[in-house]
């Protein structure tokens, strides 16, 4: 089998690469990016391909499958830059498919896609995918399952596959998802138990991790078999003030959302961080997902609870390596993350 992995070298891009190569019955893997990586995988040639402006078609032709993850999650202050690459991008990729005759289709939706939720019991896969529609992430993610919605119904002949994870996590991720929520004025090596005394217990603070080596299986699963159809996909235990602070050995102490919203709605104002206060409003609202149908028709399963996510996350904060790919390498932040300063928290790139 050939496979397409359109943006490759990210959080679960690098994860679903990896699993790939070690499938005896994948025989190349083409991932694109629009930055070539100087980390090497087997299997793998990689291509410079930018979803909003390249000519697709000749990179996914002859692919047995295309796996569709290619995603912007800043500038926040410039939703109309996220819009053009999220959005029209993946209209873009959809477009290219069916010109090149690709025969399956996986796409990267997310639990943000999900309306808001209960919090004391699962979901499953019919629940409505409007999401919160103040946050562009959710947004976003819930158009584009429109569109997905019509490209099924219209290209039948191709095998359509929609996963939607929940928080993905791995220690190489840390550099990159710091750059992404938290910004360049988080210094990671102080991320350490004895200087976090509480955790913040606000309402709606529940929500579901995995380990991105996990979700990039559940990934090949989906582009070497035969399912078609959306697909939950977390690990227990599901994540809340007390898990927090336990992982810490912090106590929580209650806060007003209003409180912690005004707080971060200064703080993203002034371009302190880049996490916006509407991401904060669709994390406290998305629900609880029931992973039944990835367990019985993906054949998929977690190998590490969301609390092993999580700790492996913290201590990638700590040690900062990353990996040699420009998402994921703490060298893309430059000298003293000086790039983050002057591209970053949230602005225009």
């Amino acid at each position: 089998m050939r496979i397409v992995v359109i943006g490759a070298t990210g959080n679960i891009g690098t994860s679903t690469v990896q699993a790939l190569s070690a499938d005896p019955r994948v025989t190349s893997i083409r991932g694109l990016a629009r930055r070539l990586p100087d980390w090497e995988a087997d299997k793998t040639d990689w291509a410079v391909a930018d979803v909003r402006t390249a000519d697709l078609v000749p990179f996914l032709r002859g692919a047995d499958a295309v796996i569709h993850l290619a995603w912007l999650f800043q500038p926040t202050h410039d939703p109309i830059v996220t819009w053009r690459n999220n959005v029209l991008g993946s209209e873009r990729v959809m477009r290219a498919v069916t010109k090149a005759g690709v025969p399956a289709f996986v796409y990267s939706s997310s639990v943000g896609a999900y309306s808001p939720g209960p919090k004391d019991r699962a979901v499953d896969e019919t629940w409505p995918t409007h999401s919160w529609p103040t946050a562009a992430y959710g947004r976003e993610k819930a158009y584009v399952e429109r569109l997905l919605d019509g490209f099924e119904r219209d290209h039948p002949e191709c095998r359509v596959v929609r996963l939607r994870p929940g928080f993905c996590f791995k220690h190489e991720s840390a550099p990159g998802q710091r750059r992404i929520f938290a910004g360049p004025l988080l210094p990671g090596r102080l991320v350490r138990n004895e200087l976090i005394p509480f955790v913040p217990d606000m309402p709606g603070l529940r929500f579901q991790v995995l380990h991105s080596a996990d979700a990039g299986e559940a990934f090949r699963l989906a582009a070497t078999g035969n399912m078609r159809g959306p697909f939950n996909i977390a690990a227990d235990p599901v994540i809340d003030a007390a898990e927090l602070a336990g992982l810490f050995g912090a106590r929580t102490v209650r806060i007003p959302l209003q409180a912690a919203r005004a707080a971060l709605t200064a703080a993203w104002s002034l371009h302190l961080v880049p996490a916006s206060p509407q991401l904060l409003d669709l994390a406290l609202r998305v629900p609880i997902m029931n992973i039944g149908r990835a367990h019985d028709e993906l054949g998929w399963g977690p190998t590490r609870s969301g609390r092993e996510a999580l700790r492996e996350f913290v201590q990638g904060l700590r040690g900062g390596e990353g990996m040699e790919t420009p998402p994921l390498s703490p060298a893309t932040s430059g000298p003293l993350r000086i790039r983050e300063f002057v591209t970053g928290v949230g602005r225009r790139p």
